[in-house]
Formats: C-alpha cells, sequence, structure tokens
C-alpha cells in the first residue's frame, strides 16, 4: 500500500504551503486524473470529492508562512508532507513523493519521482486535494485582505498582487523570508 505526496504553494508570496498524501485503491482509474497544473479549476473542484470518496486513505497538511520563515519553504514542504502523512487511517507501506528531495519520514521507504504527478495516480490526487484545500484557504484570506487579490491570483507573484505590496505593505500573511517587491 503506498501514499502518494505533492503539495501545493511553495512559490507563493504569501500563506501556508499545503500538501497531501493519497492512498488510491489498486484498481483506481479514473481518465481526468492529472497533475494539477494540467487541469482547470473546475476540473479540480470536480475530482477532488471523487478522491475523498474512492481513496482508502487521503489527508491534508500545511506549514504557516512563520514556518516557511523559520525553517525555509523546502523544509516546511516536507513538513507539511509529513503532517499529511501522519494523519492518515492507514499506515503507508511506502511513499511515492513528487520531485527529487525528501526527509524521510519514520521508517516508511519512499521513492523521489521528477514530474511525479503526471506519472502515478496517488501522487496526482495528492497535487489535487493540496492545490484546492490551498486555494480555498487563500478564498477565505481574501475576504480579510481583498486588497491583495488573493482570490485570483492565490498568492502568487502577480503584477496586481506585486503592486498591492508596493501600496499596502505586507500583512502576516507574508513570508517575510521572501522576496516581495522586486525593482523595476
Amino acid at each position: 500500500m503506498e501514499a502518494g505526496c505533492d503539495e501545493a504553494g511553495r512559490g507563493c508570496l504569501a500563506g501556508p504551503v499545503f500538501a497531501a498524501a493519497v492512498i488510491l485503491p489498486k484498481n483506481f482509474k479514473n481518465s481526468l486524473l492529472n497533475d494539477s497544473k494540467k487541469l482547470s479549476d473546475k476540473q479540480r473542484k470536480h475530482l477532488r470529492p471523487i478522491i475523498e470518496a474512492e481513496a482508502i486513505a487521503w489527508a491534508v497538511g500545511q506549514a504557516s508562512a512563520k514556518e516557511i520563515d523559520k525553517i525555509n519553504i523546502l523544509n516546511a514542504s516536507f513538513l507539511a508532507m509529513h503532517r499529511a502523512i501522519k494523519q492518515l487511517k492507514h499506515i503507508p507501506e511506502s511513499l511515492l513523493i513528487d520531485g527529487n528531495r525528501f526527509k524521510k519520514y519514520k521508517t516508511i521507504p519512499h521513492t523521489c519521482i521528477i514530474e511525479g504527478d503526471g506519472k502515478y495516480l496517488s501522487i496526482a490526487a495528492a497535487s489535487i486535494l493540496a492545490k484546492t484545500y490551498r486555494d480555498d484557504h487563500m478564498d477565505d484570506l481574501h475576504i480579510k485582505f481583498p486588497m491583495y487579490n488573493w482570490i485570483d491570483n492565490k498568492a502568487y507573484a502577480t503584477l496586481k498582487h506585486r503592486e498591492a505590496l508596493m501600496q499596502h505593505g505586507t500583512c502576516e500573511h507574508h513570508r517575510k523570508s521572501f522576496r516581495l517587491v522586486y525593482d523595476e
């Protein structure tokens, strides 16, 4: 029984990094399931309840902007993955990690797969859960901080987000260790 793991939000200027771990049944099939970056928002939202209903186990974890600033984004991504894995209702026998690096979780063997979210359904499912849960979180934060337009940019470094940073400064959700304003 293997769990696929992926994260969302590493390159954002604000908000937590989210990660998900998903264990799918061996015979699971879904022709739409793919890397979340290759799907529309509508397709991701359609797939999320299917993944949640049909997975043997799934969980989502996160690491805050403060944790990112303290331990760096790579280690915070690992921390979010560890938090997701810890919540799984079944202990996986192995982990499939999207990317080329991972910090071992307990004694569970892992394999890092570059672009794994396009190669393994369990990693693709994890990418969708991580992305949709993070997007929902940023939509919620947008209500309190509409000036940053997180409802549309999800805290990525868009021109409007950077202009809002120059006009309004940062808030408690911004990653202070990131380069937030660029010299033109």
